[in-house]
């Protein structure tokens, strides 16, 4: 692997990546995916309304696509946190465009330190963000210590297809065509490329559920999506 691939997953680097690839964001997670991500936080919300949370907790949020797609659940306050500043105010223009300021709050804070005490959320979200966690543990502990009892955790993260034609064809797709048109939209040569790489060194379905498991989390469940390019994790306190 060429040195530019290799990209430490500190906070400086994967902060100043998706401020440089912000403006053309939402435009490609759509485009690339033809609008199939737009599904996944469809489910994702549709099984976070089994608990109906009324105060939430959005963390690497980005441009608040799940936040804001949490609004169906009439949640009375949901807040979204990420260490990308510019990703925050693409996600504050939308948020005010909806007149949904009063109930979705933005800030910018490390997810692996949150700045809410024990126990403060009914429902925990991360959506496409636990992978640039620089410690996944500690992340996953943070994401528990703030979770209330009976509380809800739902990850949505990529993972690797089971089936070995379709992950060479989805492998493929991530590692060339992806970058290709990444690089035409974004001013960041290497963002695209590190989603890659960041999805290949993601611990697998099962032993993403050990890492939970091991953090504290009962009621650990994945459910796969579309022939396994992504996966819902689940899991309770």
């Amino acid at each position: 692997m060429s040195k530019e691939l290799i990209i430490e997953k500190n906070k400086v680097n994967v902060e100043s990546l998706f401020n440089d690839i912000a403006p053309s964001y939402d435009f490609l997670n759509h485009f690339l995916s033809a609008n199939t991500d737009k599904l996944w936080r469809k489910k994702s919300v549709k099984i976070l309304s089994i608990k109906s949370p009324k105060k939430i907790l959005d963390v690497a949020t980005g441009t608040g696509d799940l936040a804001i797609a949490m609004l169906k659940l009439e949640p009375e306050k949901i807040i979204g946190i990420d260490i990308s500043k510019e990703m925050l105010e693409i996600g504050k223009k939308k948020i005010k465009e909806l007149n949904k300021e009063h109930i979705i709050e933005l800030q910018q804070n490390d997810a692996e330190n949150i700045p809410f005490s024990n126990n403060s959320f009914d429902a925990v979200t991360v959506a496409f963000g636990v992978r640039n966690f620089e410690n996944l543990n500690k992340g996953l502990s943070e994401l528990y210590r703030v979770l209330n009892s009976n509380g809800t955790l739902l990850i949505l993260e990529f993972s690797q297809p089971k089936n070995n034609l379709f992950g060479y064809f989805f492998n493929f797709y991530f590692k060339y065509i992806l970058p290709t048109f990444g690089k035409m939209f974004s001013k960041n040569k290497v963002a695209y490329k590190y989603l890659f790489q960041s999805v290949q060194q993601f611990p697998s379905v099962n032993d993403m559920k050990k890492n939970l498991s091991s953090q504290g989390f009962i009621n650990v469940n994945a459910k796969t999506l579309s022939m396994g390019i992504a996966t819902i994790y689940t899991a309770s306190k």
